[in-house]
């Protein structure tokens, strides 16, 4: 997810397109300092963003990305430093209060130390976002063979085993992150959008959604963490005067939300929505992927995504709509 370049000891600075990739390779505890006026000087509590994820899905850009907007960046340090990282930090009086630290998990000894780390922390009163990267394999494998390097996990395998090798050790990880962008489609304007809209700058709110209107005939959004299926509704495609329109034309939205089903199914589901979101924040997470889908991704789930995303920023929660099938018809 990143230009390619491996910069040992520094959070590579290269842009982001789908066919490169960095290892996120550098010295331990080599650090990049947040650019003045950045914004980390507020004296409040200290925020701590852990980075992880697949080996080519991005985690140096991430990095810079998080550098960009003040953050205080730390590539490649040892799982047992973050709570020294932390109290550091902490110590700083207010000039260091947002620190992301990029982890690589690449053994399971390195693995078990950052699982005591991470409860080190919490014991410490210091609650670390986790931000997840991931790709699919044939991106993956794709980014690899563009920058001619070996996955660091394959051995005398292929690339394919090492990323099979990764996933697996990752799963438990990948299972109890704050955040996990699948960045196969994304290019660098795209994943900035998403590290901006989760660690940028403080709007008050609790709760961060991101609702992607879908295709199920294109596959299901990978980093979805609810799926709302809206396949049971009349389609509008079946409506001559309908079927060019999308969810987005008053037409469609008052064809497909007229329903008494569609009505009921978006009261219901909000209720759903804010017993999740209240679950999520009491175990500490912020950030909730919501996937509504219809067949096509044109009509149903576009009016329906558009609906819950009003009722959840009613609430107080903040959201951002994508609409990622649209036009691909």
């Amino acid at each position: 997810m990143n230009s390619g370049s491996v910069n040992s000891g520094s959070v590579n600075s290269g842009s982001v397109n789908s066919g490169s990739v960095s290892s996120g390779i550098g010295d331990a505890g080599s650090v990049s300092p947040a650019p003045a006026g950045g914004g980390a000087a507020s004296g409040g509590p200290l925020e701590l963003v852990i980075i992880t994820g697949l080996s080519g899905a991005g985690r140096s850009t991430a990095a810079k990305c998080l550098e960009d907007l003040g953050w205080f960046v730390v590539d490649n340090l040892p799982p047992g430093l973050l709570v020294t990282m932390a109290e550091l930090g902490r110590r700083s009086r207010g000039a260091v209060d947002r620190v992301a630290v990029v982890v690589d998990v690449r053994g399971r000894p390195f693995f078990t130390d950052l699982r005591a780390a991470l409860k080190a922390l919490g014991e410490a009163g210091i609650r670390p976002r986790v931000l997840f990267l991931e790709a699919g394999d044939e991106t993956l494998v794709r980014r690899f063979d563009h920058v001619r390097r070996p996955h660091p996990l394959q051995g005398d395998g292929r690339v394919t085993d090492g990323i099979a090798r990764e996933r697996a050790l990752l799963a438990e990880l990948r299972g109890e992150a704050d955040l996990v962008l699948d960045t196969s489609e994304l290019n660098v304007h795209e994943l900035r959008a998403k590290i901006d809209a989760a660690f940028g700058t403080t709007t008050g709110q609790l709760l961060i959604a991101t609702v992607v209107s879908f295709g199920f005939k294109y596959g299901l959004p990978l980093d979805a963490d609810l799926v709302a299926d809206c396949r049971f509704l009349p389609n509008p495609h079946w409506v001559e005067r309908l079927r060019p329109l999308t969810g987005l034309d008053p037409e469609v939205r008052d064809y497909v939300l007229g329903q008494s089903a569609a009505r009921e199914f978006v009261d219901q589901y909000s209720s759903l929505l804010r017993l999740v979101g209240a679950g999520y924040l009491r175990e500490g997470k912020r950030f909730l992927t919501l996937a509504v889908g219809c067949t096509g991704g044109k009509h149903r789930s576009v009016a329906v995504a558009e609906q819950l995303a009003g009722r959840l920023s009613a609430d107080g929660v903040g959201v951002r709509v994508v609409h990622r099938d649209l036009g691909r018809e």
